[in-house]
């Protein structure tokens, strides 16, 4: 699978070609996952399935280094991500339960890219 570009690549800055790159690589990386989890299941010798299985591990280690790249150079990525990963509430509830847990914002993260920071007011 690769991402291909809708824009002329020369015409694009050279940031949103890492970007690019980062996206492409993550999702080739997804992609080797699910081959990979396929022959797990279909492998009925049990040495190549260890095989398989330590191949696949490799290729969730290589998308989850494609993934902080883009957190860590994509601020929406980041934002997302805080947001989404390591929680308990229900997926589709994220959103809704923001804030009542560790204080962060109970504004999504569309209310906060839009410039609301969360924080509250300044004022006393």
């Amino acid at each position: 699978m690769t991402i291909v570009y809708h824009e002329p690549p020369s015409e694009l800055s050279q940031e949103t070609r890492d970007i690019h790159r980062a996206l492409t690589s993550l999702a080739e990386e997804l992609e080797a996952v699910a081959w990979y989890r396929q022959r797990i299941d279909v492998t009925q010798n049990d040495e190549l399935r260890a095989i398989v299985e330590h191949n696949m591990n490799e290729e969730i280690e290589h998308a989850s280094m494609s993934l902080e790249w883009l957190r860590r150079n994509f601020p929406m990525f980041d934002e997302i991500l805080r947001l989404y990963l390591f929680t308990s509430v229900p997926i589709t509830e994220v959103e809704e339960h923001a804030g009542e847990a560790g204080g962060e914002a109970k504004e999504g993260p569309k209310e906060r890219a839009a410039g609301n920071l969360g924080i509250g007011s300044l004022k006393s």
